[in-house]
């Protein structure tokens, strides 16, 4: 039986179409020495769709991608001529969340030495992953404004963390370090502060890393984190931690390993077809000027092979 993948790819806006384009191309040629068929089909959701009929993300079209593709390949999102990004917030979260695509898979790793900011540290220093709980936290949107405006105005922003929630990303986290051989798992909140959600967290980390006595765990808060990660990064294999966190912390490891552009990624749930996205802008300034750089497409779409690849 022929081995065979159906991705859907989404360009995006601005340096999001050319860079995209690279990635697919670096993809259909692994796909080809690899002998598997690959189907991509194009989908046209993005700043100039909504701008022409006001289309982001249709519900029904979420549900044929859960139920007939095996990943999304996703460009850059963003452009000046919607200045709330609507669009984009309609496409990536409403991927993100409707899929439930729990895990923001950010792996950091310096590919020059050249390219690193700190003094002395070599590729074998900075070769970590950023485990990010992608669809809780600080970003569900529950809170709300009191007064808006006003001398006496209140703002309020929930943190949403349930049971559930915590014990999936810190499992898949260590299930993830022991199925590609790296050693150890580092979890990080501010339950020192945040008593009540991030307590969930630290006592679900060591519940769970029971079950699992042959991957080393460490339990930092993230401000010790963040200093370590600077000072010491390769004293670390796995991140694991929640959703605010892991976007501040998963942004310094990539400027650990040269810059944003470098940066690839995958929303991902063992149960849905993952979304790949490099996580630099759109840049519209250069677009269409061939200057853009394809590093993290071309990486993401590495994501995306070695997460198919696994499946198959």
């Amino acid at each position: 039986m022929t081995r065979r993948h159906k991705i859907a790819l989404i360009p995006g806006d601005g340096i999001g179409e050319e860079v995209t384009h690279e990635g697919v191309k670096i993809l259909k040629k692994v796909h080809q020495y690899f002998g598997v068929d690959l189907e991509m089909v194009f989908f046209d959701f993005g700043a100039e769709r909504y701008l022409r009929d006001g289309m982001t993300m249709p519900e029904e079209q979420i549900i044929e991608f859960r139920k007939n593709y095996d990943a999304i390949l996703l460009g850059a999102l963003g452009d000046p001529r919607i200045p709330d990004m609507a669009h984009a917030r309609d496409i990536l979260l409403g991927l993100r969340f409707k899929l439930d695509l729990f895990v923001n898979y950010r792996p950091v790793k310096l590919i020059d030495e050249a390219l690193c900011p700190l003094k002395n540290k070599t590729v074998a220093d900075i070769d970590f992953v950023v485990l990010r709980e992608n669809t809780e936290g600080a970003y569900v949107g529950m809170g709300g404004i009191f007064k808006k405006g006003t001398p006496d105005e209140i703002a309020t922003q929930e943190d949403v963390n349930t049971r559930k929630g915590v014990e999936r990303i810190i499992r898949f986290a260590f299930e993830f370090a022991r199925k590609t051989g790296r050693s150890k798992v580092t979890m990080t909140d501010k339950s020192n502060a945040l008593r009540f959600g991030h307590d969930l967290w630290y006592r679900v980390f060591h519940e769970v890393g029971e079950a699992f006595p042959d991957i080393e765990q460490e339990h930092l808060f993230i401000d010790a984190l963040v200093m370590k990660m600077v000072r010491q990064p390769e004293s670390f294999d796995v991140i694991v931690t929640c959703n605010l966190f892991g976007d501040i912390i998963s942004d310094l490891g990539a400027q650990l390993q040269g810059g944003i552009g470098l940066a690839a990624s995958a929303n991902l749930n063992p149960d849905a077809p993952g979304l790949f996205e490099p996580v630099h802008g759109s840049d519209p300034d250069i677009a269409g000027k061939g200057v853009a750089n394809p590093l993290a497409a071309i990486l993401t779409a590495g994501c995306c092979w070695r997460t198919l690849d696994i499946r198959l």
